[in-house]
């Protein structure tokens, strides 16, 4: 095939313009298409600790107030993350290509049972580069076998994929300990309407696990806190994704205000406790201004002040910035001895949007202070491009991944990382050989990536389509229990609807990963899934849930 020279190269933060698409007229268009990030307000009070080490309570709360707490049904302080896997998703809205270029994809036999010539053209490997055969190329990442596929992960990705390159480059330490499974499943091409979001099931695997100070966390002001919605049936008001995308957001929900620069940590403390007792007996007195006297609303109220009073009792006075934790910003302070580099520079930081918001919500949930979070990243509809386009949005979304891999060893946690997109896109097979823009680096020190003689995305496809996970655990390698493909693709890169239950139903794709999750915390196991069947009674899945679980308990 001919390599022909292809438009400039696109800025990894410039909106994309499609002939075949009409104006972004919705927020969700605005982000897919890179006109938008995923905005900051701050919608509840209560995130926590973002310290590095575990945090010490300045005091207890009173025991007149833990009386209080046990006497309102349903309230609950500083409840815990439990010892379940933390999770982190990532949205890619707009439709990004995973299969083949990044992570492989194959027929019945799985990863490696390997599809056509016609096949990889489609997902933009040209016939000099196909995975099996003997390697002509200089790859991004290491093929130990000679054969265009890097097995670090142990998921086995291509070996010049953007996203595999930027994992790489972040998680230094994690890189053995990490294993993941690959779920070829068609969604829809250019919408949020996919119900490709896992957090409300999340809460519905082990409803005693709550997050600290908030439950689930995500990058968007959506009911599902990120681009693609939650399936119907999971939503529940009560867990709506507080949303957190940088780091004055995090800072902001522990924050009471100017108090510590005129009090001490432990005044704070009993200010704050005076006012939860002046709103309980003024409630109890039916003085309340503005409230029925309902007594469910009156409950709810006392139970913020309450919740306020606690987070005090732990924060007031203490730094809870992420830019600040020596494990997150390696600029902080010099390296701690004994550890590799912290994921990001200040000046990452400082630059990169997508860098931030990963630091925020990777700080909250890895502390164990949320129990799973989403985090968006726009500007994947990226066709039309030149190949030079997505291989840079993908390997930013690799130094993502890569840097929550990267902390989770850095704190010993173990994490389960899901990655999806709405539908995905296809390759004519017309190659690129763009140079790499800014002659190979940022401005923040970083690799960039020409179109490095792979086919350029000329269109949406959702046959393409798949989505993915990764594993890691900070003491061995994750026990691989079945395969880490489910599902497959025929040799003409279309994903065969009949291969999982989850091919053609995105709503049971949100069920064949919280199946996935549940195994890795050692709930369910092969021959035994009745924790699963309890908590999803009308999953989807059928009968064989055994051939849908990848991996055993991970859990530290």
């Amino acid at each position: 095939m001919a390599r022909f020279k292809k438009k400039l190269p696109v800025n990894p933060d410039a909106p994309l313009l499609h002939e075949d698409h009409g104006k972004p007229m919705s927020r969700r268009q605005f982000v897919r298409q890179g006109f938008a990030a995923g905005g900051a307000s701050l919608l509840t009070g209560g995130v926590l600790s973002l310290f590095t080490n575990p945090r010490d309570a300045y005091a207890a709360l009173s025991p007149d107030l833990d009386d209080l707490v046990g006497a309102l049904p349903g309230c609950s302080l500083s409840a815990g993350g439990g010892n379940n896997l933390p999770f982190i998703c990532f949205d890619l809205a707009g439709g990004a290509n995973f299969a083949g270029s990044n992570v492989l994809v194959g027929d019945s036999g799985g990863q490696e049972d390997f599809l056509s010539t016609a096949g990889y053209s489609k997902l933009g490997l040209p016939g000099d580069m196909l995975p099996g055969q003997v390697q002509t190329e200089t790859l991004l990442n290491p093929s130990a076998n000679n054969d265009y596929i890097n097995r670090e992960l142990n998921l086995a990705f291509h070996a010049d994929s953007a996203l595999l390159l930027g994992i790489r480059e972040k998680a230094v330490s994690a890189i053995g300990n990490v294993d993941g499974a690959v779920i070829p499943a068609r969604s829809d091409n250019d919408t949020g309407n996919n119900p490709h979001n896992p957090l409300y099931a999340l809460v519905m695997t082990d409803p005693s696990v709550r997050g600290e100070v908030v439950d689930l966390i995500g990058s968007r002001a959506s009911a599902s806190g990120g681009n693609s919605m939650a399936p119907a049936m999971y939503i529940n008001p009560e867990f709506q994704p507080t949303k957190v995308d940088r780091p004055t957001d995090v800072t902001g929900m522990v924050d009471v205000g100017d108090l510590t620069s005129i009090l001490g940590a432990n005044d704070v403390t009993a200010v704050m406790e005076s006012m939860a007792r002046v709103s309980h007996y003024k409630m109890k007195a039916g003085v309340t201004t503005g409230l029925t006297n309902d007594a469910i609303i009156k409950d709810m109220v006392r139970c913020g002040y309450l919740k306020a009073a606690d987070i005090a009792s732990e924060f007031a006075g203490v730094p809870v910035d992420p830019i600040g934790d020596p494990l997150i910003n390696r600029d902080v302070t010099a390296p701690i001895a004994g550890n590799p580099l912290a994921p990001f520079s200040a000046t990452e930081l400082a630059n990169d949007r997508e860098f931030r918001k990963t630091a925020s919500v990777m700080k909250m949930v890895l502390n164990r202070y949320a129990i799973g979070g989403c985090i968006t990243m726009g500007g994947y509809d990226y066709h039309g491009g030149g190949r030079i386009t997505g291989e840079n949005r993908d390997l930013r979304a690799g130094r993502c991944i890569g840097a929550c891999l990267q902390y989770a060893a850095l704190k010993n946690e173990p994490l389960m990382i899901y990655v999806f997109s709405d539908g995905s896109l296809a390759s004519n097979g017309n190659l690129d050989d763009t140079a790499a823009p800014d002659g190979g680096t940022d401005g923040n020190g970083n690799t960039t990536l020409g179109g490095r003689g792979k086919g350029e995305w000329t269109g949406d496809n959702s046959s393409t389509a798949c989505s993915f996970f990764l594993v890691y655990n900070p003491n061995s390698p994750p026990n691989l229990v079945g395969s880490r493909q489910i599902g497959y693709m025929n040799a003409g890169a279309s994903v065969v609807t009949s291969s999982s239950p989850a091919a053609n139903n995105v709503n049971l794709l949100v069920n064949m990963i919280m199946l996935n999750y549940m195994a890795a915390n050692g709930m369910v196991s092969p021959g035994n899934t009745t924790a699963f069947t309890t908590a999803f009674p009308n999953h989807g899945l059928g009968n064989n849930l055994d051939s849908y679980i990848s991996f055993g308990n991970i859990k530290v």
